[in-house]
């Protein structure tokens, strides 16, 4: 099976920048795409951004578009989430997650089918 475990959450002020790390082991890294979700208070998981194997496509929510960064550097099994111009509206548990077809940037969860434990951002104002 495939273990997910992130990093890097932490408490931000408002306008700063974290990065978060999820690391992979279990299976070989590169034959799928990983997704980030998060999950605020109150709410339900909503998808954040995606990449393929190679890192050659990725998809971003319209609510982190041009602030938010998704990378992975296959050689380290870790795929990275650069968040920058940080928001409270971005405050939230933080999951990445396995997506079995490694061409794919889905926004669906359905698509997913391993996920790490979660980490807690929070964006204060």
């Amino acid at each position: 099976q495939v273990q997910l475990v992130e990093s890097g959450g932490g408490l931000v002020q408002t306008g700063g920048s974290l990065k978060l790390s999820c690391a992979a082991s279990g299976r070989t890294f590169s034959n799928y795409a990983m997704g980030w979700f998060r999950r605020a208070p109150g709410k339900e998981r909503e998808f954040v951004a995606a990449i393929s194997w190679n890192g050659g496509n990725t998809y971003y929510a319209d609510s982190v578009k041009g602030r938010f960064t998704i990378s992975r550097d296959n050689a380290k099994n870790t795929v990275y989430l650069q968040m920058n111009s940080l928001k409270p509206e971005d405050t939230a548990v933080y999951y990445c997650a396995t997506d079995p077809v490694p061409w794919r940037t889905s926004r669906a969860t359905s698509s997913y089918d391993y996920w790490g434990q979660g980490t807690q951002v929070t964006v204060s104002s």
